[in-house]
């Protein structure tokens, strides 16, 4: 068992005095599914970079902005947001701790479903 906040207290120390402004933990790997905790100090980013098949980003703690194309998303503690399946970045508006889950596989389409009114016996 891991506790979230206090990796990501123990990270955002690090990141404080790395030059890049970031630390990382990888928390859980698999073939599919990989989570990872990253720390940035205030004014560090991930630079723009390709999206992986599926991913999310959830705010553990902070604020951080994540981008695409034309969009933005500002996360708070406790925001969540899909990554975009296209090139992206994020900057750390605060200092910030974040949660990223990455599956191997895109997720499939979603599909309308339509439900019929089914006639009196």
């Amino acid at each position: 068992m891991t506790h979230l906040a206090a990796l990501g207290d123990s990270l955002l120390a690090t990141a404080r005095d790395a030059e890049s402004g970031r630390a990382a933990s990888t928390l859980f790997a698999a073939p599919q599914l990989r989570a990872v905790v990253i720390a940035l100090k205030e004014g560090a980013a991930l630079a723009e970079h390709n999206a992986p098949p599926a991913a999310t980003l959830q705010c553990l703690s902070g604020q951080a902005r994540l981008w695409a194309t034309g969009r933005e998303w500002v996360l708070d503690a406790g925001g969540y947001a899909a990554i975009p399946p296209e090139r992206h970045g994020v900057d750390a508006l605060t200092d910030c701790v974040l949660l990223l889950t990455v599956s191997g596989t895109r997720a499939p389409e979603p599909v309308e479903v339509t439900l019929e009114a089914s006639a009196p016996a």
